[in-house]
């Protein structure tokens, strides 16, 4: 396994081809703007290394037998399922943003088992391919990022019928020796981050649509990919000389980026599905429900230090001992661990794979995304409810250092007489950068959207809700 400093060095050899408001990245790892999301990915390798979270962090291989980092482990059990929950909400802790790694952790998840289905039924060998490809993962303890997510275009229109075939990744070339495929992934959470991405298709797919049903996994940096980095909210408080207070979390966050290949080029040895069209739909499923999963950690986690915050910002204010502001605090917990229960309860609830790995219970999988589709948003509204308008209307921290204004600030912003007023404005930047911040966008947006959007947890839920059965069971009862 790597340590913190040696996956922050194996990143320095990599040579993406980033570009970011208009101009080409030449260090990535030490971009203001990109760094603070790879210090959030690196808390996955230093947790690692720390003995009291090693049940937590660490795996012992279903490959190998060698002890791995937990973040390239196969599931093995209900008991790695839960551990995976626990490891997320350990990590949303330590953070207060989103850590990234997740994302390759279930795609490999869901890649692994349905490989050896499509083995079984097409007679093809993308589970051996996928089996040594994440050997070489776990040996080297790789960051290795899933993309899913296209950008679709007419959403009317299945991928085959697009005006512009490139709106869904798909293969423009086989050879003997590989594939080539052209397309773009967006939304990509920790691409920057990681050594290789992990692509799978983003719907289920149908006859005619055979080039845009393609798994493989490349380099990062592989040639003929472009990747442009998304816009966050008050990002550029990154560059700003004072920015100690008023980015609200200095250390971690996270980012995403829009993926562009251009013919780029996958060995045949890469390759997880090309063209059986009856799995891109289990790819799919099996993956979303694996991190509809993990939205029941990761996003718990995070909220524990939003809910932490603003009961800080209560006691800051004098206002604590209010019932009305103690009730909203133990709301605030009753959604948190709501949140907490239902990733608990998809993992404590998965079985089997026919592959051997195990898979979480679909339903109460997508049960517990559609709670986070709405209730950290409650819990940020009663975080900003709380903790008062000074939240966006304090002066900057440059106002704060310069002498001319220093004094009238500490003078007129001072909550409890105990408290330094610049913790103060630092709990309330805090909160506002977990609820409208750069990191609000792996909080709530994130919330909303990843892992698909609240419709399809919907539609998930009506397939696996077995509505013939709960209508049986009320004939039964009414002697029907």
């Amino acid at each position: 396994m790597m340590t913190k400093e040696q996956y922050i060095a194996s990143l320095r050899e990599l040579h993406l081809n980033l570009y970011r408001f208009g101009e080409r990245v030449e260090n990535v790892v030490d971009d203001p703007i990109v760094r603070p999301s790879l210090n959030s990915f690196a808390a996955t390798y230093e947790l690692a290394e720390d003995p009291q979270y090693e049940d937590l962090m660490c795996a012992t291989s279903s490959l190998t037998g060698r002890k791995i980092n937990r973040f390239t482990h196969l599931h093995q059990s209900t008991d790695d399922l839960i551990k995976k929950v626990k490891m997320q909400r350990l990590l949303g802790q330590k953070t207060a943003a989103c850590f990234q790694r997740c994302v390759g952790l279930d795609a490999a998840n869901a890649v692994f088992s349905t490989t050896y289905e499509t083995d079984a039924a097409c007679g093809t060998a993308y589970h051996e391919n996928f089996k040594r490809f994440w050997t070489d993962v776990q040996d080297h303890d790789w960051a290795v990022d899933g993309a899913m997510t296209d950008v679709k275009g007419d959403r009317g229109l299945p991928p085959s019928q697009q005006a512009d075939p490139d709106l869904f990744l798909h293969v423009v070339e086989r050879t003997p020796d590989g594939i080539y495929v052209t397309g773009a992934k967006a939304h990509q959470t920790g691409y920057l981050n990681s050594h290789y991405v992990l692509v799978m298709p983003t719907l289920s797919m149908r006859q005619g649509d055979e080039d845009y049903a393609v798994s493989f996994a490349c380099p990062t940096d592989a040639p003929g990919i472009t990747l442009i980095l998304g816009r966050q909210s008050c990002d550029t408080r990154k560059l700003e000389q004072y920015n100690d207070i008023d980015v609200g979390n200095k250390l971690y966050g996270g980012h995403e980026v829009l993926v562009i290949f251009d013919h780029v080029f996958i060995p045949n040895e890469r390759i997880f599905l090309n063209g059986e069209t009856a799995f891109a739909g289990m790819m799919v499923e099996r993956f979303a429900g694996y991190h509809r999963q993990s939205y029941g950690g990761c996003k718990v986690g995070v909220g524990d230090v939003l809910i932490g915050a603003t009961a800080l910002a209560t006691e800051m204010a004098g206002c604590a001992k209010a019932s009305h502001v103690t009730d909203k605090l133990i709301e605030m917990v009753h959604l948190n661990e709501t949140l907490y229960c239902c990733g608990i309860a998809c993992s404590s609830q998965g079985a089997p794979t026919k592959a051997g790995n195990y898979l979480i219970d679909l339903l109460l999988a997508n049960v517990c995304k559609q709670n986070v589709t709405r209730f950290p948003y409650e819990i940020a509204r009663l975080a900003q409810d709380l903790a008062g308008g000074l939240m966006v209307t304090q002066p900057s921290e440059a106002d704060y250092r310069n002498p001319a204004t220093h004094d009238y600030i500490e003078k007129y912003l001072k909550g409890v007489a105990s408290v330094p007023t610049e913790d103060r404005m630092r709990v309330l930047r805090l909160i506002e950068n977990l609820t409208m911040g750069t990191a609000a966008v792996g909080y709530l947006p994130e919330s909303m959207h990843g892992a698909g959007s609240p419709q399809a947890q919907r539609i998930m839920i009506a397939r696996q809700a077995n509505m013939d059965r709960k209508k049986e069971l009320a004939r039964t009862i009414a002697r029907i």
